[in-house]
């Protein structure tokens, strides 16, 4: 059966960093596209980071360029979410996806995690 786990999450000041990591686990190419979605109260579910099979090509949400960044380690099968200058209104329940291709363009996610909340108070 195939599994994707958050960890990281948790309360953050304004201005501080947090790293969201997700392990993947069962029969599926660990090559594949990877995302970080979010979910904020009252909105709908945002991609705010994918990183392609290679982990070559890599693309935010405007709200996060800049402050974000998306990593990938194949050999271990987990994606990571370095999150930087954090603000209020990054808080959410974070996500990771899973796209069954190497490419990112028009990625299909079908996988995903349970969430972890990510808190920034005001």
């Amino acid at each position: 059966q195939f599994q994707l786990r958050e960890a990281g999450g948790g309360l953050v000041q304004a201005g501080g960093s947090l790293t969201l990591s997700c392990a993947a686990s069962g029969r599926l190419s660990s090559t594949y596209v990877k995302g970080w979605f979010r979910r904020a109260p009252g909105k709908e579910r945002e991609l705010v980071a994918s990183i392609s099979g290679s982990g070559a090509i890599t693309n935010y949400a405007d709200s996060v360029k800049g402050r974000f960044t998306v990593s990938r380690d194949n050999s271990k099968n987990t994606v990571d979410l370095q999150m930087n200058s954090l603000k209020t209104e990054d808080t959410a329940v974070y996500y990771c996806g899973l796209a069954p291709q190497a490419t990112l363009k028009g990625a299909r996610y079908a996988f995903w995690g349970q969430g972890t909340q990510v808190t920034v108070p005001s």
